[in-house]
């Protein structure tokens, strides 16, 4: 059975401009990820994993290379197209939650889906936040909820819209241990149950060692793989 691969990176680099000259943030980065798979990307802060991340997800432009993404070159759209490709196939969980604080649970889950115009937006929504123990909260607003109900809610919206691929940039940077364990305890559950890929950041070597591969960013480029 031949594995589909959903996203690829082909000698991926990525330069900046800074008062002290050009910067190189990533520089020939080559890597494929299953679909289905679990990724982590790990390495020292300043090693360019949230750089590589962005790009990976079409958030931000290589300066050369390229990437494919769920059968999308990234580099051949434009912004308007990529978004189409982010919107069609991609959930993200930030460790900031990036919340909407004028909107409910609810609502804040349901927003990818009346971007699409999803006639039943509101019954996936309800039926999402229920699966990550949050029924009760759909008409909390952000302010309302504790750290750990706010990444919940952030991860039932990524996961509202059956993404192909889910990224997580640090998703328990800002919790306590109880909250960060049932976060990541929703997030492998929840990769597993729908098949979606999972590409973590983390400093966290004991999430990472759950995931199928661990891959080490060191000074801008790929060092090794672990299973």
């Amino acid at each position: 059975m031949t594995t589909e691969i959903v996203l690829s990176a082909k000698d991926l680099g990525k330069q900046v401009s800074s008062p002290e000259g050009t910067l190189t943030i990533l520089e020939n980065i080559n890597l494929q990820v299953s679909s289905g798979e679990s990724v982590a990307l790990v390495g020292p802060s300043g090693a360019g994993k949230t750089t590589l991340l962005a790009l990976l997800a079409g958030l931000d432009r290589p300066t050369r290379g390229s990437v494919q993404l769920c059968g999308e070159n990234l580099e051949q759209l434009d912004e308007d197209g990529r978004a189409m490709v982010r919107g069609r196939n991609v959930g993200f969980v930030f460790q900031s939650f990036h919340l909407v604080p004028s909107l409910t649970a609810l609502e804040n889950v349901i927003l990818p889906l009346e971007l699409a115009e999803a006639s039943d937006a509101p019954e996936r929504g309800r039926a999402v936040l229920d699966s990550v123990g949050l029924a009760r909260r759909t008409g909390h607003y952000p302010r309302q909820l504790s750290g750990g109900e706010k990444q919940r809610v952030a991860i039932a919206r990524a996961f509202v819209t059956s993404p192909a691929v889910l990224f997580a940039d640090e998703p328990t940077g800002n919790l306590d241990a109880a909250s960060g364990d049932r976060v990541i305890e929703l997030l492998f559950d929840l990769n597993q149950q729908s098949g979606t890929t999972l590409v973590l950041v983390t400093h966290d070597m004991t999430l990472a060692q759950r995931c199928d591969r661990i891959l080490e960013i060191v000074a801008g480029q790929l060092a090794g793989a672990a299973a």
